[in-house]
């Protein structure tokens, strides 16, 4: 995805290897020591020479990415938005299964998308399924029957849980047949899985 990336980080007067992520809102560093740094915080950005450098309110925070280094640079600088990220389009029939925030409301109709919620129309493009437990992942294989052609299942699930990870929801949806083929930060707690009805099976 090239959103992760095993490299070296220098920050202040300590150095690491380690790896770093590109999430929706922020950049982290895993390694010798840990870095969270949100987009806000971030007074600039450059790539030189394969050295992404940002500057923050505590000092400067060099990654060394290679070639990422100006691909990280212009996601920083020009985000996606929730909806790009989702390739949720104009227009598009979307459902939404569970709890989700107001913003994802506004969202949706700010592109005009037709919206059913607590069931899955028949045209819909997308569906939404807010599963913060197990138990709501016990709906999928239900909703996987009632998908046809190209139209993807999200499944939205809370970031760090041991209640339910990310191999419970790959789990859970290759079970029903589907195939996970897109996984997005959905908000800085929640992430998205996308699951498809596999090419040869439309």
């Amino acid at each position: 995805m090239g959103n992760e990336v095993k490299c070296t980080v220098r920050f202040g007067k300590e150095v690491s290897e380690g790896k770093a992520l590109l999430e929706t809102s922020e950049v982290l560093f895993r390694g010798g020591f840990r870095l969270k740094l949100p987009f806000a915080s971030i007074k600039s950005v450059k790539a030189v020479d394969g050295e992404l450098r940002l500057h923050t309110a505590d000092g400067l925070a060099v990654f060394e990415l290679g070639p990422a280094a100006e691909k990280w640079r212009e996601k920083i600088l020009h985000p996606k938005s929730r909806i790009e990220k989702l390739g949720i389009k104009p227009g598009a029939k979307v459902a939404l299964l569970g709890g989700f925030d107001a913003n994802l409301d506004n969202e949706l109709n700010e592109l005009k998308t037709a919206v059913t919620k607590d069931r899955v129309a028949d045209d819909a493009d997308a569906v939404f399924l807010a599963a913060d437990s197990l138990k709501e992942l016990s709906s999928v294989a239900k909703i996987a029957k009632s998908l046809k052609g190209a139209t993807a299942l999200w499944i939205v699930y809370p970031k760090g849980q041991k209640s339910i990870t990310e191999n419970d929801v790959i789990a859970t949806g290759r079970k029903t047949g589907l195939k996970d083929v897109k996984v997005v930060g959905f908000s800085s707690t929640h992430t998205a899985l996308k699951f498809v009805i596999p090419l040869d099976k439309r």
